[in-house]
């Protein structure tokens, strides 16, 4: 089984993707990480020096690698899903969970890191880019498999959502 969890920028992929992981004994991998890893730099200087396409043809080809792969958690970058069919693959191949924080919530927790984000480091006012951002993936993250929201996920329901998927293996 593979669980791919995607969703905004500061939605807490990564955060709740370990946190599965460990709960469940599965391996967890970061896309952003095994991108970083590879290029040998940060993904801030990807899109500077390479720019954003080559950094989604990179995710692309990073993503596929784990078709042959099972028991995992992935925490995706916040633009996978909207790229280079990368959902429909994700899809195909697990099981993709939509955490879907409230805007004012993201954006609280990305002013913090505002430098570190690629899309953010020269807007002053995150909000209203994150808005229009967030209409333009929205689609794609809506095909998720399944969608919790900041008020109705629990981590023990989204875990026991994730056991009743492994036994129906």
């Amino acid at each position: 089984m593979k669980i791919f969890l995607i969703g905004m920028m500061g939605s807490g992929k990564t955060y709740l993707s370990k946190l599965i992981a460990d709960k469940i004994k599965f391996t967890f991998y970061d896309l952003d990480q095994i991108i970083e890893k590879r290029a040998g730099v940060e993904i801030n200087n990807i899109f500077e020096e390479q720019g954003e396409l080559y950094f989604r043809k990179i995710e692309t080809e990073e993503l596929g690698k784990f078709e042959n792969k099972n028991n995992l958690v992935l925490a995706t970058g916040g633009g996978t899903p909207c790229f280079n069919n990368n959902m429909n693959w994700m899809n195909k191949h697990g099981i993709t969970i939509w955490l879907n924080e409230p805007l004012d919530i993201i954006c609280e927790r990305l002013m913090k890191e505002k430098a570190t984000r690629p899309l953010l480091k020269n807007k002053k006012n995150i909000e209203p880019y994150l808005k229009e951002l967030l209409a333009s993936r929205i689609d794609f993250y809506k095909k998720a498999t399944y969608h919790f929201t900041y008020s109705d996920y629990n981590f023990n329901n989204l875990i026991s959502t994730i056991n009743q998927l492994k036994e129906n293996e």
